[in-house]
């Protein structure tokens, strides 16, 4: 059966260029996943709050490169992209952004995130959120970006808040946790919104990837 609408972006919008670097401010840098960060990965999802609201775990360095592994072959598929963070003094990895269930039918995606923990409260995430937000509507013309967490998890609402995504509302019993059910809150932009938040203020260039 024919469509009535055209797909809002075409098929290559993502794959026909390498997953950039991006520049989050004078300190921070995104860029794709690489073998040497298989450590960092072991680290992130050894923590409680990791596997609590992401709901998986990884257990030793092999599953840490297939997941990092994977994301080459998502990028590809223009379904889901995943940055790591990193200091960009020493490339140390100090947490993770990315895109997920992307649908360019729609030009569309959700955003995930997580900071280790010796590097929590210090901004990263809403700085890595803005950075990202930023290319994908400055760069590659998304329409919507949305970013749901469990109500309970306070410290997503507020990098949810820090980023310019304002709250849209709640899906009850919507996500499921290994403690049950979660209500989940909806915070979203647009990228016709006219108000960016400080913390995406642009902050210079698009790098290309050097792995």
């Amino acid at each position: 059966m024919p469509l009535l609408i055209e797909p809002v972006l075409p098929a290559g919008t993502f794959r026909a260029e390498p997953q950039p670097c991006l520049i989050v401010d004078d300190r921070l840098l995104l860029r794709p996943w690489c073998a040497d960060d298989v450590e960092a990965v072991e680290a992130a999802f050894a923590c409680p709050a990791v596997q609590r609201w992401h709901v998986r775990r990884i257990d030793g360095e092999d599953e840490a490169q297939t997941w990092i592994e994977g994301w080459d072959r998502r990028w590809a598929a223009e379904t889901d992209a995943s940055w790591a963070v990193v200091d960009a003094r020493d490339d140390r990895v100090v947490g993770q952004v990315g895109l997920r269930t992307i649908s360019l039918f729609e030009a569309s995606a959700q955003l995930s995130y997580w900071v280790l923990p010796s590097d929590r409260g210090a901004g990263i995430a809403s700085g890595a959120v803005a950075a990202l937000t930023r290319w994908a509507f400055g760069t590659v013309r998304l329409n919507r970006l949305s970013l749901l967490h469990s109500t309970a998890n306070a410290a997503s609402c507020r990098v949810a808040d820090k980023a310019g995504y304002g709250l849209e509302g709640t899906l009850r019993s919507s996500m499921l946790h290994a403690d049950g059910w979660h209500d989940v809150h909806v915070h979203a932009r647009l990228k016709s919104d006219s108000s960016p938040s400080p913390a995406e203020q642009p902050r210079g260039p698009v790098r290309r990837s050097p792995h």
